[in-house]
């Protein structure tokens, strides 16, 4: 992606550095220095990262309580919490940084962890899981477009990928044009891509995806 990040970023210095970052290698080391604070620093009034709970609750709403889930870029556990909150009970999580994994595992909401780069292809068998969510790699310097056809794969036919995409990119980025083509192409429906707060604290919205796999 090359697109010029202008996303407010609550004047937070490792949020200021997420936007700009260089591949993998540059994500691990910022998310392995920052995962100790990032809970607090995203739950501060300046952030409000409001965007976990609300995917939590969309899974629920189109997937149900029951079945298997893949968290893809799953940080420090924010989002599996959120899923254990809600009576979702077989959770896998996946991160490029064995830091934040380290903090998903303290949470006590996954059923297992593991090391993954999403910007290759999942060491996941196809159609694995029921669901996958993915929130908040789907932006700037993270991960492009092309990972959500990796996401298609590895869910099972009918089931459900929820995915949040920064507005800011979603055009830019090559997000909205690459689910067009997974639609046309007939590995997914296109349920809802709907704007959402993302970082409330900061105005900042996301569009939060839900496609059925085919």
């Amino acid at each position: 992606m090359t697109d010029e990040p202008t996303t407010p970023t609550g004047g937070n210095p490792n949020m200021t550095r997420a936007y700009g970052l260089r591949g993998p290698d540059d994500a691990r080391a910022l998310y392995d220095e920052w995962a100790e604070s990032y809970d607090a620093d995203l739950a501060d009034a300046s952030q409000d990262y409001v965007a976990p709970r609300l995917a939590a609750d969309t899974v629920v709403r189109f997937a149900g309580f029951a079945g298997t889930v893949l968290d893809a870029g799953c940080g420090t556990g924010l989002v599996g919490a959120a899923l254990a909150e809600r009576g979702v009970a077989v959770i896998d999580g996946v991160d490029v940084s064995p830091g934040m994994l380290e903090r998903a595992r303290a949470t006590g909401a996954y059923r297992s962890l593991e090391p993954a780069d999403l910007t290759r292809p999942l060491p996941t068998a196809d159609d694995a899981y029921d669901v996958v969510v993915c929130v908040g790699t789907l932006t700037h310097g993270h991960v492009g477009p092309e990972a959500l056809g990796e996401f298609l794969r590895v869910t099972r036919p009918g089931g459900t990928v929820v995915a949040t995409v920064l507005d800011d990119v979603w055009e830019s980025g090559g997000y909205r044009a690459e689910v067009d083509g997974l639609v046309s192409a007939g590995r997914a429906d296109l349920v809802s891509a709907d704007l959402s707060p993302y970082r409330a604290g900061v105005g900042v919205e996301a569009r939060m995806l839900v496609l059925t796999a085919r």
